[in-house]
């Protein structure tokens, strides 16, 4: 599992600047990031960002995996496709994922000159049960510019209790317990990847009720509808549609951060 990496690659993936644990949070043991750079960052100006969040802790608790998320094959693969796009990319650690992410965030701004990022233009990108934690950050953050969220765990609604079942299962934060549709800000694209054959149960139950409640609010909304699609088809299925995906999330993250920086 921990080897799996993004089906779709493209020129420019094995030219990016990689620079490994940063420690963006002090303590006891320390909170360490890595950053994704462009090839060519041209004269040395600054870069929007896109944060690879994580629901999971994978600090301080026992890690069966042999690596932390940071080392996965997924986060390695989606930040250097996010780099070769000409975006920087960021992946951690985490102890608490609900407030990890802020310091995360915070760090990035206040060291924006130093990491060659534009601290006006962050993004997130979450997948699967990371998400409930970049919905999370996007409650709290509303100088983020956009999310992309694939195949996740959002929050539950109409009485549901989905996500807080699934948390418990599995061990992610459910940092949107207590929260409504209320809570999003109304000014932040979101791009939103359903897998319809999603192996998880209640998840796309779940999903289907916050995209219902996103159109009614009238959010800046992005579907893509995966017909086919099992969790995780950017790792595990070797198809045109998957890769497209790939592309396309990776094309919504460019024009939001870049295209549309005037914004």
């Amino acid at each position: 599992m921990t080897l799996k990496t993004v089906g779709y690659t493209m020129p420019g993936v094995h030219a990016v600047t990689v620079r490994l644990d940063m420690a963006y949070k002090d303590g006891d043991e320390a909170l360490m990031m890595d950053l994704y750079s462009p090839p060519q960052p041209k004269g040395g100006a600054q870069v929007p960002a896109v944060v690879f969040v994580l629901g999971y802790p994978d600090v301080g608790v026992p890690n069966s995996l042999g690596c932390q998320f940071k080392e996965f094959g997924m986060s390695t693969s989606w930040a250097r496709l996010l780099a070769a796009s000409g975006l920087v990319a960021i992946v951690y650690t985490t102890r608490t994922p609900a407030t990890d992410v802020h310091a995360v965030l915070q760090y990035i701004r206040q060291n924006a000159a130093s990491l060659g990022v534009d601290a006006q233009r962050i993004g997130l990108l979450a997948a699967s049960a990371n998400v409930a934690v970049a919905l999370s950050a996007l409650m709290q953050d509303p100088d983020l510019k956009c999310a992309a969220l694939l195949c996740g765990f959002t929050l539950d609604l109409d009485g549901s209790t989905t996500v807080a079942e699934m948390s418990r299962t599995f061990g992610f934060a459910n940092a949107c317990a207590g929260r409504s549709m209320d809570d999003l800000p109304s000014h932040i694209p979101l791009f939103v990847v359903r897998a319809g054959k999603d192996q998880f149960a209640g998840l796309n139950t779940s999903l289907d009720t916050f995209l219902t409640r996103a159109l009614a609010r009238n959010l800046p909304l992005s579907v893509i509808n995966y017909p086919s699609g099992a969790h995780a088809f950017d790792l595990d299925e070797d198809t045109d549609a998957s890769r497209d995906i790939v592309k396309q999330t990776l094309a919504f993250l460019r024009f939001e951060l870049v295209e549309n920086s005037h914004r």
